[in-house]
């Protein structure tokens, strides 16, 4: 341990309150130990500046401006990419030939009206990106979500979408169409095939529609057509001094129905594959490519974005550090170490079974406690789980979260990061010995919740407590061994307190026994500390000695 950091923690192992919730719940202490970067700031590198770093280079967004809150339209705009406001354009600018050249609906605007979580999933698997709002209307406020006046509070809203003509629209969705718009293929080219410069049909089809504004002020004549690029980053200061890329998440943008996704690569860079003159507007979606989304704050969506406001069509970039956009920074922490958890479960040291497909996390701010209930996967919870998410618990009427994070006193990038790590080693866990399994350990969570006065965990002597013991052993030699690993000299290890013993896998980590080989044990037949021991020795009979000393020396 760092000389300095030793007087800190241990001010830290003053407070052992426990909050008494079920689920996984962590202790106050442990939160409090993981708070170890705001020890270590660098303001030399928090600093950032706003503006154009060029002509071509993509802006840097001030991730501490990013608004919150209900988006607020204004006046309905004609939209410039309509079929028939495309014609007046090209009538305007070649009206001797505008008659020999046909334009047909490239796109088909449209809104949905999902019931739950398996519409979006539906409407995802068929690559249809939806938004909450209209994008034919002026946005007076930006925010997180809209609420279509019309659809009463508490339920679904519309969800607004561009599809190509022909469609196949799933049955049992319902659908608006609500118009046909041309959008002239990627790149645009100074020239068609046809002689036609679309390019200059599609300026001046915005300036017709009145939303000339939408442009970018360039120098007369010059062109401002770019595929949109940039870089997502955030700063974690115990790891590395310089920024580094948030991995996998979906940048999106738009001008009206002219729609483009794509997601950052591992150093968090992106660009579009298609090409914009107006401004549009950047949205981070937290929907990543490993598999896994990120949601709430009250949105009736499965995934949260982060509105990033217009920027010029050459992009933008964002810089993210623990004083920016709160809710801006927790997701990306949390989107990176699922990241990380992913690469973790198959990298070349061993195979570790990923978390299940389509991983639902929700972030809470109003909570200290975190879960792996897996109720999107089936488990049976939901009616209890109800009452630790107050406000939220409308929403398990959509949609059913896997893993929840109580973040509110978390503030910096290890504590977050090390947390969703707890959680995502729980959902591997859940991978490989399935929902039967783990219904016995959430009832064993709660059981021991109300009837014993030792809080989450219980002492260790109730019916059913093994699978606890083999859980929760895993998920925390998981969390201190991988926080080791990202922040070399520092020495964590929580849930060494508690009855079942995080410890026996560290001595044995330390020993050879490495996190994959502890977790090919982790079967379903393993259900506590002696089947444990012994499907370790049926797999190691080379080890037999140092697993045997290791349970014997933690009981």
């Amino acid at each position: 341990m760092q000389e300095g950091v030793f007087c800190v923690l241990n001010v830290y192992k003053l407070d052992t309150r426990i909050f008494p919730l079920y689920f996984c719940i962590r202790t106050k202490t442990e939160r409090k130990m993981k708070r170890l970067a705001f020890m270590l700031p660098l303001l030399a590198v928090l600093l950032q500046s706003c503006g154009k770093n060029g002509p071509d280079a993509p802006e840097t967004v001030d991730p501490g401006s990013i608004p919150h809150g209900m988006i607020v339209l204004g006046e309905q705009l004609e939209d410039p990419y309509s079929v028939r406001n495309i014609k007046k354009a090209l009538s305007s600018l070649y009206p001797t030939r505008a008659g020999s050249v046909d334009v047909n609906a490239t796109h088909l605007y449209v809104r949905f009206l999902p019931r739950g979580d398996y519409d979006f999933a539906v409407l995802d698997s068929l690559g249809v990106e939806l938004l909450d709002h209209p994008v034919d209307y002026r946005v007076v406020k930006e925010g997180d979500w809209y609420h279509d006046p019309d659809i009463p509070e508490g339920e679904i809203t519309w969800q607004y979408a561009v599809v190509p003509p022909g469609f196949a629209f799933p049955e049992g969705i319902p659908y608006e169409l609500l118009d046909e718009c041309h959008i002239a293929e990627q790149p645009l080219a100074t020239r068609g095939a046809d002689g036609i410069d679309w390019e200059a049909v599609e300026r001046e089809s915005f300036r017709l529609t009145g939303n000339l504004d939408m442009y970018p002020e360039t120098r007369a004549g010059s062109k401002t057509t770019a595929k949109p690029k940039g870089r997502i980053t955030i700063l974690d200061p115990l790891y590395s001094s310089t920024p580094i890329g948030v991995a996998g998440v979906t940048v999106s943008c738009n001008v009206f129905v002219k729609f483009c996704r794509t997601y950052t690569d591992a150093d968090g860079y992106y660009q579009m594959k298609e090409a914009y003159s107006a401004n549009p507007r950047y949205r981070l979606f937290f929907n990543n490519k490993k598999g896994f989304c990120i949601g709430r704050n009250l949105l009736y969506v499965p995934a949260s974005f982060s509105t990033l406001g217009k920027h010029g069509p050459e992009g933008c970039s964002v810089h993210v550090t623990s004083r920016s956009d709160r809710s801006l920074f927790a997701r990306c922490v949390v989107n990176n170490a699922g990241w990380d958890w992913f690469e973790l479960c198959k990298s070349e040291a061993g195979k570790i079974a990923l978390p299940p497909s389509g991983l639902q996390i929700w972030l809470m701010d109003f909570l200290e406690c975190s879960s792996a209930v897996m109720l999107k996967q089936g488990s049976p919870m939901d009616e209890l789980f109800k009452e630790l998410v107050g406000e939220y618990s409308p929403l398990l009427n959509f949609f059913m979260p896997d893993i929840t994070l109580g973040i509110k006193s978390l503030n910096d990038y290890a504590s977050i990061y090390s947390t969703a790590i707890h959680e995502f080693s729980h959902a591997s866990h859940y991978a490989q010995v399935g929902k039967d399994w783990w219904s016995k350990f959430e009832k064993y969570i709660l059981f021991s919740f109300v009837t014993s006065g030792f809080a989450t965990y219980g002492a260790g002597t109730e019916d059913g407590h093994g699978y606890c013991e083999v859980a929760e052993m895993w998920a925390y030699f998981v969390e201190g061994s991988v926080f080791n690993e990202r922040y070399p000299g520092w020495s964590y290890y929580p849930g060494t307190e508690w009855w079942f013993k995080p410890q026996v896998f560290r001595y044995m980590d330390d020993r050879g026994l490495n996190r994959y080989k502890i977790f090919a044990a982790l079967l379903p037949a393993v259900t506590d500390r002696a089947s444990l021991q012994n499907q370790l020795l049926l797999l190691y009979p080379e080890a037999a000695s140092m697993i045997r000393l290791a349970f014997n020396r933690y009981k």
